[in-house]
């Protein structure tokens, strides 16, 4: 039987994620160090296992509610209430959902009808493009600088705006890049939505683990918060990627219609994971402040070394991703990234796996242990000269 001609266009038109095509690649290179993924190496910390563990010994492994235990969505209003001065109503304006990447197809495919636009700043997290293709809905990709320390500016995305945009993708703290965008840049951006019209999915999972700055919410800004929809999540803050727990926060006339593509696609989030995010939103500010000092010792370790090997990187002040340039080396990001794979004995990401114009550079994880970071720099210092 011939079945591709059964398969639907849009996903054959969909690439599989670069992201993982390296960590596979790696997994086959004996004694290859893996600085591909984004996922901590910490262990989940211990009080919020234990609240699973005494939710599964006391029963509960039945369905929630399809948009969450009403005790974490109230756990998730206060903590963006007191974190970011956002305000929902648990009961009708958040939605817990099986992690961010879930969030963000639930959003695309509420708000996009089919020729919609969707607006996603380039370099940025894998999903976004493929999410947008299978909602109907038709990607524009507007490009970032390292110039800019990889900032979205206003008048390029205005630039880039047609009568068919209807959705902003604003993935800040970035992925791949590591950049943050201040209040202020915030606020040129906002009046660019204003002005068009447009509404904003804001994808802030990494907006608790930045550096010596505060992580301001979109939907915080003046005028933005009937437009903005906040997704986030517990992955990369409590080191619960497994877990696979995020949540979608907006205004309840979003939220009404959304619930009905999150009940028909996963009905709700696992029972048990949702007892432990309400142990991780009450009890775990300590574990964050732990991990973020650890995370922020790598992150200069790791930029040092870079820098010192001749290769040249902007300062990222949040996520846990350094975006190196390897433009000196006259190799594109590919042939780096597969190099350094095979005589290096290091996985990194090439930059194209984040879209066109992350031409020319490399993606490196810290959240790995500084052990292997150290040993990771040593191997690239040795394949640097070689190249």
């Amino acid at each position: 039987m011939e079945q591709e001609k059964y398969l639907s266009d849009k996903v054959k038109s969909i690439q599989a994620s670069g992201i993982r095509n390296f960590f596979n690649m790696a997994a086959e290179v004996k004694g290859a160090i893996s600085l591909s993924l984004g996922q901590p190496d910490f262990v989940t910390p211990r009080h919020i296992i234990d609240a699973a563990v005494k939710a599964l010994e006391e029963g509960q492994t039945f369905y929630t509610h399809n948009m969450g235990l009403i005790e974490l969505r109230e756990e998730i209003a206060k903590f963006l209430s007191n974190r970011y001065n956002i305000n929902y109503n648990p009961k009708t304006e958040i939605i817990v959902t099986i992690g961010v990447s879930q969030a963000i197809d639930t959003a695309l495919r509420t708000l996009v009808s089919s020729g919609d636009e969707v607006i996603i700043p380039q370099p940025s997290f894998v999903a976004y493009q493929p999410c947008t293709i299978m909602s109907g809905g038709v990607p524009r990709f507007v490009p970032t600088f390292e110039e800019d320390n990889f900032v979205l500016r206003p008048d390029i995305l205005e630039k880039n705006i047609t009568d068919k945009t209807k959705v902003l993708i604003l993935p800040y703290p970035n992925n791949p890049t590591g950049a943050i965008m201040t209040r202020d840049e915030l606020a040129a951006i906002a009046e660019v939505v204003k002005r068009h019209d447009l509404i904003v999915i804001s994808d802030e999972i990494y907006s608790e683990l930045t550096y010596g700055v505060n992580h301001t919410s979109f939907a915080s800004m003046p005028d933005m918060w009937e437009r903005t929809i906040t997704v986030n999540g517990f992955s990369k803050t409590y080191a619960m990627t497994g877990w696979r727990l995020g949540y979608i926060a907006a205004p309840k006339g979003f939220i009404k219609e959304m619930v009905k593509v999150h009940q028909y696609t996963v009905t709700c989030a696992p029972s048990m994971g949702q007892y432990a995010a309400v142990e991780a939103l009450k009890n775990g500010d300590e574990d964050i402040k732990k991990m973020v000092t650890e995370y922020d010792n790598r992150r200069k370790f790791l930029l040092g070394e870079i820098r010192d090997m001749g290769l040249h990187c902007f300062e990222p002040r949040g996520a846990f991703y350094l975006f190196p340039s390897i433009k000196n080396t006259g190799l594109s990001s590919d042939e780096f990234a597969t190099r350094l794979l095979y005589e290096g004995k290091v996985a990194a990401v090439p930059g194209t796996a984040f879209g066109e114009n992350g031409e020319g550079f490399i993606r490196l994880s810290y959240a790995s242990s500084m052990n292997d970071l150290k040993e990771a720099t040593k191997r690239m210092r040795e394949f640097l000269k070689k190249i």
